[in-house]
């Protein structure tokens, strides 16, 4: 099955994923605040289309699918309510695409190009890899333990590929180590 059909598929089968007993996001806000959970963000909202331009380069924005104005702010909404809610962020990872390294930088002020993080969408022979290489690191933080949380901005495909689930752009989702060899969900979050 090729990269975009897959995508598709996840996106749409998203309602057919068992429902989970989310906390509120006031307790999720709580937990944040504690620091040591790492916070998932999908870049926020693109002009549009599916996927990258034919002929992309990582080193030329121009050739991308970029961030939209709605996306712009949207990207400063999250910092500023990151803020405001006063979480501690110790480190922030991006995706080396142009949509997440500008998400980053417009919510957080920071970010480190992390290859891991980059888009299998259109190499998803390359998917497990770079999963498994995220998810070590993830697990590493519940031995490391941070003073924050750390931040990781990337795509859907990649989200879903540690979670199981599909998020509109510009989600946040809050994960832990499940004190084995996993991932535990603790909660989604939307900043409107």
């Amino acid at each position: 099955m090729d990269a975009r059909r897959r995508a598709l598929l996840v996106a749409g089968s998203a309602w057919l994923l068992p429902a989970r007993a989310e906390i509120t996001a006031e307790s999720l806000w709580t937990t944040l605040r504690r620091g040591g959970s790492v916070i998932l963000v999908r870049h926020a909202s693109t002009t549009s289309g599916l996927g990258d331009p034919a002929g992309y380069t990582l080193e030329d924005c121009a050739t991308q699918r970029n961030l939209s104005d709605s996306g712009r702010a949207e990207a400063k909404r999250i910092g500023e309510r990151i803020r405001a809610e006063r979480v501690p962020i110790a480190r922030v990872y991006t995706s080396p695409w142009c949509r997440c390294r500008e998400t980053a930088q417009l919510a957080f002020g920071k970010a480190e190009d992390w290859s891991p993080l980059g888009s299998t969408f259109d190499t998803p022979h390359l998917e497990g890899a770079a999963t498994e290489t995220v998810k070590k690191r993830i697990l590493g933080y519940s031995i490391a333990k941070p003073k924050g949380n750390v931040v990781m901005v990337t795509h859907n495909v990649n989200i879903a590929a540690l979670t199981k689930l599909s998020v509109a752009t510009g989600a946040l989702v809050v994960v832990r180590p499940d004190g084995c060899c996993g991932l535990r969900v603790v909660g989604t979050l939307r900043v409107e």
